[in-house]
């Protein structure tokens, strides 16, 4: 099934989450490996229009996702009504923190002026620049947020995990294969 039910979550939000995951780690571990990047190194412009060009991409994606998350059902939680809460509350809390990540992401990108240059297929302008600081403040953000939401991912993770092996309810599978009714 393609659309979410309130039993499961359908093909599109399921792949929509796994694209996002895979995209933020793989990001995440991209600019933890560019900071290192010398001057002479191969990758020293490469790496960072890499990551550029997949966090925009990503930026496209997660607002598509957000107006498919708010288009349809979503599946009845499992466990305490505080679980459910937590649940609701640290949904919320990654979404934020991944449209802070990039945001900052693209500040950091335009503090020159210039725009962003998607893969060479279209440029993003620079709306905002010649803060006074930006890029340093920006990349200061950056750094600290993408920590931040690695950590609150892994939470996410561990607690997809309890919910499986522990509680022995099905909110793991759901994820992983789309609901049929």
């Amino acid at each position: 099934m393609w659309r979410n039910t309130q039993v499961g979550w359908g093909v599109i939000s399921i792949a929509l989450h796994w694209l996002s995951a895979s995209t933020i780690v793989g990001l995440f571990a991209l600019g933890w490996w560019m900071t290192g990047l010398g001057y002479y190194d191969t990758w020293y412009n490469l790496g960072p229009w890499v990551h550029r060009s997949v966090g925009i991409v990503l930026f496209m994606v997660t607002l598509a996702r957000l107006v498919w998350r708010l288009t349809q059902p979503t599946p009845q939680g499992h466990g305490s009504r505080l679980e459910v809460l937590m649940a609701h509350l640290g949904h919320i809390t990654l979404y934020v923190l991944l449209l802070f990540v990039m945001t900052t992401g693209y500040l950091i990108s335009t503090a020159d002026g210039g725009g962003i240059s998607v893969f060479g297929w279209f440029e993003v302008p620079a709306l905002v620049h010649g803060l006074p600081q930006q890029a340093l403040i920006a990349g200061d953000l950056h750094w600290y947020s993408a920590w931040a939401l690695m950590l609150l991912a892994v939470g996410h993770s561990l607690a997809a995990l309890k919910h499986h092996l522990i509680d022995r309810h099905d909110t793991l599978l759901r994820m992983l294969k789309p609901t049929s009714r």
